[in-house]
């Protein structure tokens, strides 16, 4: 390599060297590789080296540029990852410290959904509710057998149902449809009296603006000696009222089928289909379904239903949050934008209460 070739090498390296960010490496870069660098100029004037020295020149400006641009990847690599480790340095996060709420971004706010579950659990809580929990891949006896839904019963076919591969005894495991297998569970695993919500991840083959492959419910379940139509209503009426927030509600039971309930009921509360404002209007609005447990399914898990009696209910919980708060559209839920979760999160150092309210 002549000195002009070794002069320019050192003083690109050195270049580089002082370097210390990107806007100078890239200073560097244009500098002898650009339209107007260095190194291309030298390129440009091969043609005026004599014939003799020009296939020598040419492959020793040819190895040179393959020098240098190795050498400047590999700073520019460099410069990336000390910019990367000093990002990481300033923004990190002690997760085991409490969130800071108020902050302008909005940091550290609960997810709707996680704040209805808060709320679910406090206002069932204070009429003597325990919340159960259960797998979500249950059996297919638990999902549809236990709760009498027949083999027929179009919420076992595959358009509908998530099915996993067959096991030993040739059934196959499903994502659970509803968090009703978690009452069979409560049911065998727990001697009368029974009073319990069971919220939880459901899953079912459908997405929409209103529908999500996998969505959350919350059911309850009451069994007891002497439990009547009367209680159920009564229990509802309250939820409603007091979850939404309209003291004078208006509710309705409207009679309906459910495999596992008899008789069965749909609830319906009071809204205006013009505006949207919930207890307004002379519209009616379906919210969840409901009803008296259906006896062979106390008898399918181990109560004799001629000493024992039982309601329960059902809703989405996406449903009602969004029913509360005026949302249009179920999808942002899981979009995870940030924007969204800032606009409807929740103060985390304010969780629902019945004397301040939920």
């Amino acid at each position: 390599m002549s000195e002009d070739l070794a002069a320019l090498a050192a003083a690109t390296e050195a270049a580089l060297a002082a370097a210390d960010d990107l806007r100078a490496w890239d200073a560097v870069r244009v500098g002898v590789l650009g339209r107007n660098g260095s190194l291309t100029a030298l390129l440009k004037g091969l043609g005026q080296v004599p014939a003799d020295q020009r296939k020598d020149r040419g492959a020793a400006l040819n190895r040179l540029k393959t020098s240098l641009e190795a050498a400047i990847e590999g700073r520019r690599v460099a410069l990336d990852g000390a910019a990367l480790d000093a990002r990481l340095l300033a923004e990190k996060l002690d997760v085991s410290l409490p969130p800071r709420p108020g902050l302008p971004g909005g940091e550290g706010g609960i997810h709707p959904i996680s704040r209805t579950l808060e709320e679910l659990t406090a206002l069932f809580g204070a009429m003597g509710f325990a919340v159960a929990e259960g797998p979500d891949i249950e059996s297919d006896w638990l999902n549809f057998s236990a709760l009498n839904i027949p083999e027929h019963h179009p919420a076992r076919q595959d358009h509908d149902t998530f099915y996993l591969p067959a096991g030993a005894d040739g059934r196959r495991p499903v994502l659970r449809t509803h968090t009703s297998p978690v009452q069979a569970r409560t049911m065998l695993g727990q001697a009368p009296p029974i009073r319990v919500i069971v919220p939880g991840r459901t899953y079912r083959a459908d997405h929409d603006a209103t529908h999500s492959p996998m969505f959350h419910q919350v059911e309850g379940l009451v069994i007891d000696r002497g439990i009547h139509l009367g209680h159920l209503k009564g229990c509802l009426v309250d939820f409603l009222r007091a979850f939404f927030g309209i003291a004078d509600l208006p509710v309705r039971f409207r009679a309906s089928y459910f495999p596992f309930t008899e008789p069965s009921m749909e609830v319906d509360i009071g809204w205006s289909r013009k505006t949207g404002e919930l207890g307004k209007g002379g519209d009616w609005l379906e919210i969840l379904g409901s009803g008296m447990v259906h006896p062979r399914v106390l008898a399918n898990c181990g109560i004799d239903p001629r000493e024992w009696q039982g309601f329960a209910f059902g809703m989405g919980i996406e449903r009602i949050t969004m029913l509360k708060h005026g949302m249009p559209d179920l999808r942002p839920f899981y979009d995870s934008d940030i924007r969204w979760l800032r606009h409807w999160a929740t103060n985390p150092l304010a969780p629902p209460s019945l004397a301040e309210g939920v």
